[in-house]
């Protein structure tokens, strides 16, 4: 699963820059940095944050969003608040045929760049986070999908999007242990010379076929991994730039990752 990231400016703004544009570049520091959440240290997916997503419709200028999905059967505010704890992440196996993501994945695909992301290990009863990060520390790309949303509620409107997960790794299958769950996931990472396909356009069960096979685990040995200090509770560091520090946990056994 995918539920707590960690995403900078600096990290979002990798793709716009990618071609060079400074004014494109002072216009989202100008016009769209405001409008989110960012920088996020720590960011829990339920707290609903809002960043910056590079969409089929926009791949080199940003989109301001609001994480967990919300399409056009979302009648109101009162539903809007049962649904998008429900849909920050999307199996990837389903997304295609899962009615609450069909249309958005066929249709309204998205890049996420993020930092990296944490995941908790469940051992002796207790629980203990670990953050995950390229090992050349360049941005992770999440695969996603997005949708904008009308609030009849109010009248105004919300662009939202979704994570589309995998089965995890050697890595994730040591870390995401959750016993509440049928096995370790992870977001989907793609590769950045890939990425472009992903917002490819969709018109036939080819171009599906070379979307379904975009979604697997991530190497392993691209990651590294530490344990941080608690995500969660009165001891949490909240959204501070520690928060993704090597912390180091004397009851855990040494699980061998790079980045401990």
């Amino acid at each position: 699963m995918c539920y707590d990231i960690k995403a900078s400016v600096e990290t979002l703004l990798k793709r716009a820059e990618r071609k060079g544009d400074k004014s494109a570049v002072d216009e989202i520091m100008e016009r769209l940095i405001p409008l989110t959440n960012l920088p996020l240290f720590h960011s829990m997916g339920f707290s609903h944050p809002t960043v910056l997503i590079y969409t089929d419709r926009s791949p080199d200028f940003p989109d301001v969003s609001t994480w967990g999905l919300l399409t056009h059967w979302v009648s109101d505010t009162e539903q809007m608040n049962k649904t998008w704890n429900n849909t920050l992440n999307a199996r990837g196996e389903t997304i295609f045929d899962k009615n609450s993501f069909r249309e958005a994945a066929k249709q309204s695909r998205c890049l996420i760049y993020v930092d990296g992301f944490y995941e908790h290990h469940h051992y002796q009863k207790e629980i203990y986070p670990f953050y995950i990060y390229r090992k050349d520390k360049e941005p992770i790309i999440f695969a996603g999908f997005y949708s904008e949303w009308h609030n009849p509620d109010t009248g105004g409107k919300m662009n939202t999007f979704s994570i589309v997960t995998t089965k995890g790794n050697a890595m994730l299958s040591k870390i995401h242990n959750n016993p509440k769950l049928d096995g370790p996931r992870m977001p989907v990472i793609l590769p950045e010379a890939l990425a472009d396909q992903w917002l490819m356009t969709y018109t036939d069960d080819l171009d599906k076929q070379s979307l379904i096979e975009l979604i697997k685990a991530y190497p392993t040995d691209e990651l590294m991994a530490h344990t941080v200090h608690k995500l969660r509770g009165k001891n949490s560091l909240g959204n501070s730039e520690e928060v993704s520090e090597y912390y180091h946990y004397e009851e855990l056994p040494d699980f061998g990752f790079d980045g401990n």
